[in-house]
């Protein structure tokens, strides 16, 4: 029983065992703040992990110190034999049918992300915030050349929030999308990339975004009008979509029957892009609180505290894993392009696809020439896939929203 208290959450949908580093950060910081000590409030934990990702096991995830899980009121670490007997257990209910059940707990991080929800529901939880693993509680911004860094109450300003709000969505700073930084050329040039970007992009990837990026280096500062301020701001629709990240994102789970399921088409990324397109009528915050993205793992050093004075540029010649994240980055967005289109803009779905896969049939020989990676072609055919199986994607999202509501019923 919670005795009236608030019950607040905290998901990680991970594969990376050093998700308790941030863990770590955080549960530090609620220990300063006070705010473990604060009676109005529970805190509980919620970890879906997959150790296909990193050939990881159960335990690399589960053996928090005994002083880390005081700090919650439940621990829950959920792995795929644990979805498996889920999915089992409402098929023998007669709550869903094997396909359905097949439906809502898929593949990815909306599986992950859907366990969790449904996890926290039926333990009575009011809000959930998921944070993800690569993400740490603090901004950073630049003066003069130099980074000065500013500690976040991540969790505290989406409680604040989420009282008034269906979804809240703090920003993020430091490495948001893992374009490195390029030298224009005679192999490359700028124009070539800005048409090679079009194609992939849909809710991410906009070429203004791109060409700062890449004068930066790779490198987005938090803004200071935003941590100054410090207000709240409605998220803005573009065509029937509402703009949200998986990261740094609350939910409010007392409406039960508000809350939505995540969903993503199998292989591809963009979960939340594609949840953000059922959000017309949901009430959405863009919350004054930043994250620091750490998309290359170069500073885990933060959380001991080493705060560098200058952020390094992302350049192809640091190691072959930055060429080998943006190539996963652009895979992830060739596969889920398709929907995300179909979703938002269906009356130019057929226009717009076409044009992406003509541009990217003209652009690929350059970027794998640059890049010095064939593998990128593959980007073309794995787009003319998704296209193709847009109907299918579509149905099995719709499909999945009707199973879901079927569960959150039945809870």
């Amino acid at each position: 029983m919670t005795d009236g208290k608030k019950h607040i959450a905290i998901g990680f949908a991970t594969g990376r065992i050093g998700f308790k580093n941030v863990l770590r950060a955080y549960i530090y910081h609620l220990k300063e703040s006070h705010f473990l000590s604060d009676k109005r409030f529970l805190l509980s934990l919620f970890v879906a992990y997959d150790p296909s990702y990193n050939n990881t096991k159960k335990e690399d995830y589960d053996n928090l110190s005994a002083e880390d899980r005081e700090a919650f009121y439940l621990c829950r670490f959920i792995g795929p034999d644990d979805i498996e007997k889920e999915k089992q257990k409402l098929v023998k209910d007669s709550i869903l049918t094997k396909e359905e059940a097949a439906g809502v707990f898929g593949t990815g991080y909306a599986m992950q992300r859907n366990i969790i929800l449904y996890e926290a529901l039926r333990e009575n939880v009011d809000g959930i915030i998921f944070l993800d693993d690569d993400e740490y509680p603090m901004a950073v911004t630049e003066s003069s050349g130099i980074s000065l860094w500013s500690g976040q109450n991540v969790l505290e300003e989406h409680i604040r929030y989420l009282q008034f709000s269906d979804i809240t969505n703090g920003y993020h700073c430091g490495y948001l999308t893992p374009v490195p930084s390029i030298d224009f050329d005679g192999i490359l040039s700028k124009e070539i990339f800005h048409r090679f970007t079009d194609a992939l992009s849909s809710d991410v990837l906009k070429w203004d975004e791109v060409e700062r990026l890449i004068a930066s280096g790779g490198v987005t500062y938090a803004d200071k009008t935003i941590l100054s301020e410090h207000q709240a701001n409605l998220a803005l629709e573009a065509n029937g979509a509402k703009f949200i990240s998986g990261g740094n994102l609350g939910i409010n789970l007392t409406k039960r029957t508000k809350v939505l399921p995540f969903y993503n088409p199998p292989g591809a990324r963009g979960e939340d892009s594609i949840l953000s397109t059922c959000l017309k009528e949901y009430n959405v915050k863009w919350i004054p609180v930043y994250t620091f993205h750490d998309g290359f793992s170069f500073y885990g050093t933060l959380l001991r505290g080493v705060l560098p004075l200058k952020l390094k540029q992302i350049s192809l010649y640091d190691s072959a894993a930055v060429n080998n994240r943006f190539y996963k980055a652009c895979l992830g967005w060739a596969r889920y392009k398709p929907l995300y289109t179909y979703l938002t803009q269906p009356d130019s779905f057929t226009e717009m696809m076409d044009q992406s896969l003509q541009n990217l049939q003209e652009c690929l020989p350059y970027v794998c020439s640059y890049f010095n990676d064939r593998r990128y072609y593959n980007l073309f055919y794995e787009m003319e896939k998704y296209v193709k199986n847009v109907p299918t994607h579509n149905q099995q999202f719709h499909d999945l929203q009707k199973a879901w509501k079927k569960m959150i019923k039945a809870l």
